[in-house]
């Protein structure tokens, strides 16, 4: 695993522009740097492929076992959702079941789990395409970890039966526009499936008094939501949405707010201790050196390293009221701004490729991503 420095290709921002990536640079730094990239041997990269294949395995393990156990109580969700989580995950209904691990690693010893993204992951388009593209032009004889695209268009037209209507891709409109490049490339997706798409912010969502309408009053039978289900289970809206799961699919479906929660980290150090990608993690601060997260919090927001007794980094937001987790803190390699994430893509159970972002000891939304490259 090595870090290189690299010269920008001339044009770039129009470069990913044209590829959808509108939001490449933020208080001007670029988001999308390609003056690094790192180099990972194939051992390394099947190390990261396995790992990630694994956590799989636990977190579905987990799944079973929170629904059978009736933990649902443990994570802060609503009593009115634990029938349809329940339902849901025994049934099945239409999903991509994507998502990214983020991991540490150093190339040293095993990836560790730091949490898992499934229910909103975005940094999506960059890992999918924007990358390969970048690798494309600048390493045609070297090879990336990548399947990403491939999969997720499979996943797409392996769903696309189950609607008989269209399906709507809703969002909130953020300014910075991350949300809305990675719902445009998911409805670009859907629709080479063959399926009919319509946008459509959350805030324009409709009520009829019996179903969901768009602001043509058109019946919204499928939605493809990139809004956290934490969020969308505490709007006005929220047990309309519960109610009508059967006639109405939401994607991804209600059960990812077992795995998104980060009171599954704790479980899953209970049921696997010492397992080599799991990070030791309580409800209860730990001896020695760790992270404070709260159970529901994005972009890094309200987390705090603590070493040797002392605080070493904060960050504040709005979150932390539903509670906190904490987890044995993991060196980072690297120094400065200058530390890798891994985000380690799966694809309805299959490991799709990765991305990587740079940034301090805590990782929030300024993060860089990074492209990669395999060698040897």
């Amino acid at each position: 695993m090595e870090r290189r420095t690299l010269h920008p290709r001339d044009g770039w921002q129009a470069k990913v522009e044209a590829l959808g990536l509108i939001w490449h640079t933020a208080d001007g730094r670029p988001y999308w740097d390609e003056g690094t990239c790192y180099a990972f041997s194939r051992a390394e990269i099947a190390e990261i492929e396995g790992a990630t294949a694994e956590l799989y395995r636990l977190f579905l393990e987990a799944g079973q076992a929170i629904l059978d156990k009736g933990l649902l109580g443990r994570f802060g969700i609503p009593d009115y959702c634990h029938k349809a989580i329940r339902d849901m995950w025994n049934e099945e209904p239409p999903a991509l079941n994507h998502g990214r691990f983020d991991l540490g690693y150093d190339g040293k010893g095993p990836p560790k789990l730091f949490e898992f993204n499934c229910d909103t992951p975005t940094a999506l388009l960059e890992a999918a395409v924007v990358q390969w593209d970048w690798k494309e032009e600048v390493f045609p004889g070297l090879d990336q970890y990548n399947s990403l695209h491939d999969k997720l268009a499979a996943k797409w037209k392996d769903i696309a039966p189950s609607f008989e209507d269209c399906v709507h891709f809703a969002h909130i409109a953020d300014e910075a526009g991350e949300d809305t490049v990675t719902v445009a490339y998911m409805r670009d997706l859907a629709e080479r499936a063959g399926l009919e798409t319509v946008p459509i912010l959350m805030a324009d969502i409709g009520w009829d008094g019996t179903q969901f309408v768009d602001m043509d009053l058109r019946p919204m039978s499928g939605i493809y939501h990139l809004y956290p289900w934490e969020w969308l289970v505490n709007e006005a809206f929220g047990r309309n949405a519960v109610a009508t799961m059967e006639e109405t699919a939401w994607i991804e479906p209600i059960w990812k707010m077992m795995w998104s929660n980060k009171a599954v980290l704790p479980l899953l150090w209970e049921m696997f201790p010492n397992h080599p990608n799991l990070l030791p993690a309580s409800h209860a601060p730990l001896a020695g050196d760790y992270v404070k997260k709260p159970l529901l919090a994005r972009e890094g927001a309200n987390i705090e390293v603590r070493r040797g007794g002392a605080t070493e980094a904060a960050t504040g937001g709005d979150y932390g009221e539903e509670g906190f987790i904490y987890q044995a803190l993991y060196d980072l390699p690297g120094e400065g701004e200058k530390r890798p994430v891994i985000g380690a893509w799966i694809v309805d159970g299959e490991p799709a490729g990765m991305g990587i972002r740079e940034d301090g000891p805590i990782t929030g939304n300024a993060a860089r991503f990074v492209p990669h490259v395999i060698q040897g």
